[in-house]
């Protein structure tokens, strides 16, 4: 069972519609449209209630009470897209606006809307369609089975070995249907939701069965787990939650696409859909985890389990398995993130330098202090001339970060901030690229500045000397290098000119450095 790690581009999740609980019906609902929700113009309510009402001229004709909370999921995911002021609109406007027409369709759309709403919006939505209904509107026909209980059973906890990544599955049921979640998480990525799928509630031990067959061919034991409902809620809110904090750090562009009729609902309402799932289940008597803690975050193995005997007294992952971290360091908590609505973040003075390099190679970078380990990466890569190539890493007090990566113990480098891992003046960090050439930078927060209005961000105020050529060898290997090219008479000065692709050693300055120049090419990167 191979984690799914979530790189800088989140793509669109394509399964196979075999086995799918999602009605057609549903599905060409949630197309993505040009209303001023999804074009950011902010909601019109009465433009937006006309837009839902002719997205789904046929919601009152549906049998499956699911297609309607799907849409409601989908209107609800759409809103979270707009931004924060959308549960005021949606309460202030959008539901009294549905209340104006007084009709089926509008009575429809306020039950699929409650259905899967926060409590606020939920209770605005129910309290509206109460008042219609008992003006006389008539309701649609699923309503009735959509009021019926629900009720849970089958949830599982799969994790595989070597602490990648798990899988939460359940399955509900309800007035004789009946419908199951898979959820995947990937454990190196703080134990964030990756994806989740919709199948028919009868699907759901082939599933399991397919994960079990699919981790035995990769050679991992897939360590199978009961959950009550209670410690299932626990774990799936932990995933969704740490899957959110992640994507509100995204730009539009990196975030899960908003769904499409081809491919059913995509992530984002099947996330609105599952919270509501599990509001009907028993709130969990133990706190939600932490953020970026080890503590049911770092690894896939609940502790529980970890500590677990077997029959015959050992430990559940074999003999030769070791203690409950399988010797992992346990790294101490980051401090929270910044909200991304805090655009008070203060600018970084960062020294930069290359270990090893004698005369010094450094630069002096001034960097916003919420920006991502990703994005510091790519300022590092522009600051020294590296084509980004090769493989890295971020060394830090709270773990090693880097594209998610199991066989490295590499953990995702978009979700954490560099003020995260360096929150205050003379914190380290250590970046590392190229495993093979290990060009191994130390990273120095020199000052906390605040920002200016008339500087552009990031931007190069120093520095000494060029960096080395990539796939060189390495900093001994650049030394032998530049005395090389620095005599002529050598055997190897011509063929090191023509490996760099220079005419004469002339065209070859370690000591050139040009800070406004890296500087515009740092504005060229957004």
């Amino acid at each position: 069972m191979s984690p799914v790690s979530r790189r800088r581009k989140v793509k669109r999740s394509k399964r196979s519609a075999r086995g799918s609980a999602t009605p057609a019906n549903a599905a060409d609902a949630a197309q993505e449209c040009d209303c001023t929700l999804c074009s950011g113009a902010g909601p019109d309510p009465q433009v937006f209630i006309d837009q839902l009402v002719e997205m789904t001229d046929d919601l009152t004709q549906w049998e499956d009470p699911l297609e309607a909370e799907i849409l409601g999921a989908t209107v609800m995911s759409i809103g979270e897209r707009a931004g924060e002021g959308f549960e005021d609109a949606l309460v202030q406007s959008l539901v009294p606006g549905f209340e104006t027409r007084a009709n089926i369709e509008s009575l429809a759309l306020l039950l699929a809307i409650g259905s899967v709403a926060d409590e606020r919006a939920a209770d605005a939505a129910e309290t509206v369609a109460s008042r219609l209904l008992r003006a006389g509107v008539a309701r649609p026909g699923w309503a009735a089975e959509l009021g019926e209980p629900l009720t849970v059973s089958n949830c599982w906890r799969l994790a595989d070995s070597e602490g990648n990544a798990s899988m939460l599955a359940c399955s509900f049921r309800r007035a004789g249907r009946s419908h199951a979640f898979v959820i995947s998480v990937d454990e190196l990525d703080c134990g964030a939701a990756a994806e989740i799928v919709l199948l028919a509630g009868d699907r759901l031990s082939d599933a399991l069965e397919a994960i079990r067959a699919e981790g035995s061919d990769e050679g991992l034991e897939i360590i199978s787990e009961k959950l009550d409902a209670l410690e299932f809620r626990w774990q799936v809110e932990r995933a969704l939650d740490s899957r959110a904090v992640h994507d509100d750090v995204l730009t539009e562009d990196e975030r899960p696409d908003l769904p499409s009729g081809e491919d059913g609902p995509g992530y984002p309402a099947l996330a609105v859909l599952v919270r509501a799932r599990m509001r009907g289940l028993p709130e969990p008597g133990k706190p939600a985890a932490p953020h970026g803690t080890s503590d049911g975050g770092l690894f896939a193995i609940p502790r529980q389990i970890l500590t677990r005997p077997t029959r015959d007294g050992g430990n559940p992952f074999g003999a030769n398995a070791s203690s409950p971290a399988r010797g992992r360091t346990v790294v101490p908590a980051m401090p929270a993130k910044r909200p991304r609505s805090d655009r008070s973040a203060p600018v970084y003075q960062l020294k930069v330098g290359l270990r090893g390099a004698t005369p010094p190679i450094w630069r002096r970078l001034e960097v916003s202090a919420d920006i991502t380990l990703a994005r510091l990466h790519t300022i590092i890569q522009i600051a020294f001339d590296w084509h980004d190539s090769h493989l890295h890493s971020f060394e830090t007090a709270h773990g090693s970060f880097g594209s998610a990566d199991s066989g490295l113990e590499l953990r995702a480098e978009t979700s954490v901030t560099l003020e995260q891992v360096a929150p205050a003046v003379n914190g380290k960090l250590r970046y590392i690229y190229d495993f093979g050439d290990s060009w191994d930078h130390d990273i120095l927060v020199e000052k906390v500045l605040g920002p200016s209005e008339s500087v552009g961000y990031p931007r190069c105020t120093g520095g000494r000397r060029a960096a080395p050529p990539e796939d060189c060898g390495g900093i001994w290997a650049y030394d032998e290098l530049v005395n090389v090219l620095s005599d002529p008479s050598d055997e190897e000065h011509e063929y090191r000119l023509e490996w760099l692709g220079l005419d004469s050693a002339l065209e070859f300055d370690p000591a050139e450095f040009d800070a406004q120049a890296v500087t515009r090419a740092l504005s060229l990167v957004h």
